[in-house]
Formats: C-alpha cells, sequence, structure tokens
C-alpha cells in the first residue's frame, strides 16, 4: 500500500493568492478588505 503524503504549501504561492497586496489589486478585494476593516478585524499582523 502506498503512502498517501499531504500536500506541501507553499507559503510564498498562498500569499501571491490571497495575501493583501492580491487584495488591494482587484476592486472587489478592496471590499472585502472593507468589509473586515468594518467587522473589526485586524488585517496585517507581524
Amino acid at each position: 500500500m502506498a503512502m498517501h503524503y499531504p500536500r506541501r504549501n507553499s507559503n510564498i504561492k498562498r500569499r501571491r493568492t490571497v495575501g493583501f497586496r492580491a487584495r488591494m489589486k482587484t476592486k472587489s478585494g478592496r471590499k472585502i478588505l472593507n468589509r473586515r476593516r468594518r467587522i473589526g478585524r485586524t488585517l496585517v499582523s507581524k
């Protein structure tokens, strides 16, 4: 029986698709960020 390996998540790829800068690029992405700001969510956490 073959071993099943979990996906290796690339953080670079992830950030490029769902990151802050990716959201800021599009109009709908900015709407998402503004909606989160209204909820009171901190967006950029270090």
